[in-house]
């Protein structure tokens, strides 16, 4: 026998007869550990469950060398959370190891379409384990059930329709269905089909979950941005806002800071003109012939946060909001009819790595949220919330986030609450909160840049126009260069 090393084994194995000498002399030198009944590691410091949890598949076939993996591991794909690992082999005797639990049964044995895994065992096929995840089980002695749940089921399937569409449902089912007899799994397959069916609304078979139940009604929904919209709905309920009284009441002063914050918004989304152009575009009419559509983007948003009785009108129900929403959209975009102004994307949209709402779940979505928002008391929480529907759910094909600022500057109107504008130096900003939020539910930055932006609206007098815009340029507002700050905001 060559001479044992302990570097040449991996971080956790299991010992034999063959080298349980050596095994035993290196635990002896301090080379390894033992964690368990004839399990060792070269990790000296490491927490045992965490290592096994760590290398559970490349441990499996030192216990059950025929072992295939099925039941609910199959399709989480690790551990359940009391860290049951589910199995099909000859030897039906659990084994308990630190943080791990193997629990085999007695199957049908790895068949053509399930595929050899790491460490040597077999992983059946997604639509076997979807098959055996039909068949319903038990929770005993505290365990998790061998089985996911219908409601589990139901989550994975809305998923994966969700993420790669209805021809990912349509190859499971028809792959399930070639297997099924084989595996004598055709009551099984049946139920699958039916559920199948049911979210792609050709069957009516009985829904669980919350998400299936929606498909099942006709009002699929977003469930990663409703968990998005919960933790928001939280954050906002704890942080208690500062009121600010509006700043701009009447006149001249109203007038000022809806133009800027016209040209602001604007701005961010790559419609850039002077402030000059912009001036005489909303205030002389003039349409420069060479960028109409741009123009018209800028006179569009302009004459909505401009008109204080559009400003103040919220809404009272789901219906209500996307009627004010699509209706405002329509006179942003009015001069853009390839962007389908005031009607709904009908391809998914995405920014950078971050895919929005896909279409079919727009409104599903949309009236998730605003159950969340109504139930927010103050005009800065709303405003907030509302701003976060539009921006996360995208519903258009293009003006999402211009209509996603006027939403919430409504909000604020509407109280006598001071407005928030984006200068183009605090864009950065704007997208990094948006984007923490977006990507890892981040809420604290998101809320303290708005209340921060909110508080700078404040701090310029708008009163005459040359005048705010000397204290805008005295701020740095219209910086563009790479890490412009704002220079000071008035608490």
């Amino acid at each position: 026998m060559s001479e044992f090393s302990a570097a040449t084994y991996p971080e956790v194995f299991v010992s034999n007869t063959a080298i349980s000498k050596a095994v035993y002399e290196a635990v002896e030198r301090g080379e390894l550990r033992k964690i368990g009944s004839r399990l060792y590691t070269r990790n000296l410091i490491e927490n045992p469950e965490r290592l096994v949890r760590r290398n559970w598949y490349h441990l499996i076939t030192s216990y059950y060398p025929d072992a295939l993996i099925t039941d609910r591991t199959a399709l989480e794909n690790k551990p359940a959370e009391d860290g049951s690992v589910f199995l099909i082999s000859e030897k039906t005797t659990e084994t308990q190891l630190p943080g791990l639990i193997l629990r085999p049964r007695q199957g049908r044995g790895a068949i053509e379409t399930d595929k050899p895994f790491i460490g040597g065992a077999r992983l059946t096929s997604t639509p076997r384990a979807y098959l055996e995840n039909m068949k319903p089980s038990r929770a005993r002695g505290g365990r998790v059930p061998r089985t996911l749940t219908r409601d589990e089921l139901e989550q994975r399937l809305d998923a994966l329709l969700r993420g790669q569409g209805e021809s990912a449902l349509n190859k499971l089912r028809d792959d399930a269905r070639a297997i099924a007899t084989d595996l004598k799994l055709e009551a099984e397959c049946e139920a699958l089909n039916d559920l199948i069916g049911t979210f792609l609304g050709t069957r009516e078979a009985k829904t669980e979950s919350a998400v299936g139940k929606a498909r099942a009604a006709g009002h699929p929904y977003d469930p990663d941005r409703l968990t998005l919209f919960e933790a928001l709905f939280g954050a906002l309920r704890e942080a208690i806002p500062t009121p600010r009284p509006a700043s701009a009441v009447a006149g001249e002063a109203t007038t000022n800071l809806a133009f800027f914050e016209a040209y602001f918004s604007n701005f961010i989304e790559g419609t850039e003109f002077s402030v000059g152009e912009a001036r005489e575009i909303v205030f002389e009419g003039a349409i420069p012939t060479e960028r109409p559509e741009d123009a018209h983007d800028v006179l569009g948003t302009f004459r909505i946060v401009s008109d204080a009785a559009d400003m103040s009108t919220l809404p009272a129900s789901s219906e209500e909001f996307e009627a004010i929403m699509r209706r405002r959209h329509a006179t942003i975009m009015q001069a853009r009819p390839d962007k389908n102004p005031g009607g709904y994307k009908t391809k998914i949209n995405q920014a950078g790595n971050t895919n929005f709402v896909a279409p079919d779940l727009v409104n599903g979505t949309l009236e998730r949220g605003f159950e969340f928002y109504r139930a927010l008391e103050e005009p800065f929480q709303r405003a907030v919330f509302m701003m976060i529907i539009v921006s996360e759910v995208h519903p258009f094909a293009d003006g999402n986030g211009r209509t996603a600022r006027i939403m919430m500057n409504a909000e604020l109107v509407a109280a006598g609450q001071e407005r928030i504008i984006i200068p183009t130096a605090y864009r950065t900003d704007y997208l990094g909160a948006l984007k923490a939020f977006s990507k890892n539910g981040l809420t604290t930055p998101l809320i303290r840049m708005l209340d921060i932006a909110q508080n700078y609206t404040g701090s310029i007098d708008w009163g005459t126009f040359d005048g705010a815009r000397a204290m805008l340029e005295e701020s740095n507002a219209f910086a563009e260069r790479e890490g412009a700050k704002l220079r000071y905001i008035r608490t």
